[in-house]
């Protein structure tokens, strides 16, 4: 077959790279040791060593760990445990919830329902009503700003207006991405995310941080909340828990939450009614911790951190083709905006087709190519990418 170069890590999930035998035949012998065990009442060691592995990397005072099949199911999971939470505290009129414009959570009912981005939720008429949306983060002024912007801070004010609005005692959690990936890389202006936590604490409202996509490495650090410096109370991730070889999602919560929730609950009762048939599939954690381990062994946040440099140097080198109308980035993690033609996102359809035929895989989001080698990618394999970009762009001129 041809030969082609990944510069999108699949969907974002190949961060280790492709062809990892150390995962495959892991999987291979959880799978002869032990190919299932039921996840209510029971347990399988490795599970547990896969929650401490992803406990070592969260944030100091997240340490639970509640496993599913995707991120998907992650944030429908997050949601649960948002009113969970509050219900266990007394407070269990906190229902609504606060997502963004142009936000992407996944495409379960209650993932939908946060989506900002309008296609994913016109069809379906029968999703979760008490959402209210925040606007994006995109503004005119800071096209082509390499990392954070210094504007757009005061963005996240908007979840004042929704506390003032609707109360703050209605409102269970905010779920943001801290930088939007599947609409097209948006960036949390320099202030955002902390005025964002300023605001749940002073509501008692819970910050959920969707990191399926930004979470191990992607932005040189082993999640966004550390990129960034803000800690959110529930963190959703998945795609490179496993480096894509297996399904799997996770949702770690605050020991504040774990304990309320628990703690709640009459001896010897369940206390959160909810769970997967497949949570911490044997074979799925065999996947998770060979990857985790790769990760440690090769220091591969680390050597993201040493790449986005030359990466990010390479990708805006793109801007002075006249089709690129503005690039962002951040980490191992860029959007290119490109000149949408009549009909928005066909020209975007036929750029990633051409891109193909060209040697590399860049996935496009109607008119935005999302640039995210593997963590492993050489210097090399950036310009080769960038170089396959810039041809396929030039022949795509008005």
């Amino acid at each position: 077959g041809n030969r082609i170069l990944d510069g999108s890590s699949g969907l974002f999930c190949v961060a280790a790279g492709h062809g990892r035998t150390e995962i495959a035949e892991a999987v291979y012998e959880a799978l002869l040791e032990n190919d299932y065990t039921a996840p209510f009442n029971l347990a399988q060691p490795s599970s547990f060593e896969m929650a401490r592995r992803v406990a070592a990397l969260t944030p100091e005072d997240i340490n639970h760990i509640f496993f599913a099949n995707s991120g998907s199911e992650a944030i429908d999971t997050a949601l649960k445990i948002s009113m969970a939470f509050h219900r266990a505290r007394g407070e269990g009129q906190r229902t609504r919830f606060v997502s963004r414009e142009r936000a992407y959570h996944g495409v379960n009912i209650g993932g939908t329902s946060l989506s900002g981005m309008v296609k994913n939720r016109e069809t379906f008429s029968g999703v979760m009503p008490n959402v209210v949306c925040m606007r994006h983060t995109w503004l005119e002024e800071n096209r082509f700003v390499r990392g954070q912007p210094e504007n757009g801070a005061e963005l996240a004010d908007d979840l004042q207006r929704m506390v003032d609005t609707y109360g703050g005692g209605t409102i269970a959690a905010c779920f943001v991405e801290p930088v939007a990936g599947s609409t097209g890389v948006l960036l949390p202006p320099k202030g955002y995310l902390e005025r964002l936590r300023e605001i749940c604490d002073a509501n008692g409202i819970l910050l959920v941080f969707d990191e399926v996509i930004c979470g191990f490495g992607r932005l040189g650090a082993p999640f966004a909340s550390q990129a960034f410096g803000v800690t959110p109370d529930i963190m959703t991730m998945a795609k490179a828990l496993t480096n894509g070889a297996q399904p799997m999602g996770a949702i770690a919560v605050k020991d504040e939450i774990y304990e309320t929730i628990v703690n709640a609950a009459p001896e010897g009762a369940i206390e959160l009614f909810h769970g997967y048939t497949y949570s911490a599939h044997p074979a799925a954690c065999a996947a998770g911790i060979a990857t985790q381990k790769i990760f440690d062994e090769e220091k591969l946040f680390e050597r993201a951190a040493g790449l986005s440099g030359y990466f990010l140097d390479a990708i805006y080198a793109l801007q002075d083709i006249d089709l690129v109308t503005d690039i962002r980035g951040y980490g191992l993690l860029a959007g290119i905006d490109v000149q949408p033609g009549s009909t928005p996102g066909a020209r975007g359809t036929l750029i990633q087709k051409q891109l193909f035929q060209n040697g590399v895989h860049v996935k496009f989001t109607g008119d935005c190519g999302i640039p995210a080698p593997p963590l492993v990618a050489t210097r090399e394999h950036i310009d080769e990418m960038c170089a396959a970009l810039r041809k396929t762009l030039e022949e795509f001129k008005d």
